[in-house]
């Protein structure tokens, strides 16, 4: 692979992932932290995470958990793109570095590709990422296998959320990640189920979260949240896609019309769309189980399986009493997966 190439720098990192290897790699646009963990030699799977996190606090619940683990881990090199300084203890980028637009982030993804020698791969985002992993597509066609794409975003910023990303971009910049700052933070990611109010507390994946933003240097966050509050609208973009989507969203997402209105305009014959009940925009943390057996059928259409011995586990979720009956039906296999609803247990 391109380890040794001058213009990247690998630096091993043991406590992400047993076996991951975190690699610097410097892009048109600035350096990007790259977590690759498994076989190189297996097909890509690349993630990009929402806005203010990273792998760990985007994807550790789905990748934690062991179904989902195993099947993808079977199947795939999974390669980890964290947003500028958004990486575990990144230094606070200088102010003077002019802030990145959508589409730089997006051509970041090109060359990481291309620095690890990778063709097509498959893609997995969510939110924010959802939406520079589609770019990614529309830009690169012939690079994208599928995308799996979580809580995703497509249009130009609504009012609502221009808004709101404007409280943000203030607060950010005069007072850091202040409190109101993580709790619009958190009303983005999550269901109010797991959020708590004054009688119930917060859930343990909300409290983590909390922990893990008070680590995040606050311009590192306000330079990818400036970029995808100017983004444009990629709908027309859609239309020209041809890689299979498998979309999530969760019932409570504040983006949960915007996801809608993605599968609307996706080419039927390619895309299908999965509604999670009583769950917000982070599906991969909330409701990993969720994903499982979406996911599953979904990678049945590239003739991938999970490995034998979870078949039948005492322990896994995946049995059809958990789903919706048309997901588990010959023509939901592949290309033909039904628009369906799914509630699950949000116990991990």
């Amino acid at each position: 692979m391109g380890e040794s190439s001058s213009d990247s720098v690998s630096v091993d990192v043991e406590t992400i992932y047993l076996g991951g290897k975190e690699h610097i790699v410097r892009t048109g646009c600035g350096s990007v932290s790259v977590i690759v963990y498994g076989d190189q030699d297996k097909p890509a799977l690349v993630t990009y995470p929402d806005l203010a996190l990273n792998h760990m606090s985007c994807f550790q619940g789905l990748f934690f958990c062991p179904e989902a683990a195993s099947l993808l881990l079977h199947n795939f090199c999974i390669y980890h793109i964290n947003p500028p300084g958004h990486e575990l203890g990144a230094a606070a980028i200088c102010q003077d570095n002019p802030v990145p637009s959508v589409d730089d982030l997006a051509d970041q993804i090109l060359d990481v590709l291309n620095y690890f020698r990778l063709g097509a791969v498959m893609c997995m985002g969510v939110t924010a990422g959802a939406y520079i992993l589609s770019l990614f597509a529309i830009k690169n066609r012939e690079r994208v296998l599928g995308l799996i794409l979580v809580s995703p975003l497509c249009k130009a910023p609504s009012w609502t959320e221009w808004l709101c990303n404007k409280v943000m971009s203030n607060l950010l910049y005069f007072y850091g990640m202040c409190g109101l700052v993580k709790e619009c933070l958190l009303y983005r990611y999550f269901s109010k189920e797991v959020r708590g109010c004054a009688e119930v507390p917060e859930s343990d994946i909300v409290q983590a979260c909390r922990r893990l933003l008070d680590e995040r240097h606050s311009i590192n966050v306000l330079r990818f949240l400036q970029a995808i509050d100017r983004r444009p609208d990629i709908t027309e973009g859609l239309k020209t896609l041809k890689c299979r989507t498998l979309i999530f969203v969760g019932e409570n997402s504040p983006y949960h019309s915007e996801a809608l209105h993605m599968t609307a305009k996706l080419d039927r014959r390619y895309s299908a769309l999965v509604e999670v009940q009583a769950c917000g925009s982070m599906v991969t943390e909330e409701q990993p189980h969720a994903m499982l057996i979406p996911v599953e059928y979904f990678l049945i259409g590239y003739g991938l399986y999970r490995p034998s011995q979870f078949i039948g586990s005492p322990r896994s979720p995946l049995s059809p009493s958990c789903i919706a009956p048309e997901l588990l039906s010959p023509e939901s296999m592949g290309l033909k997966l039904k628009p369906i609803k799914t509630r699950l247990s949000t116990k991990r």
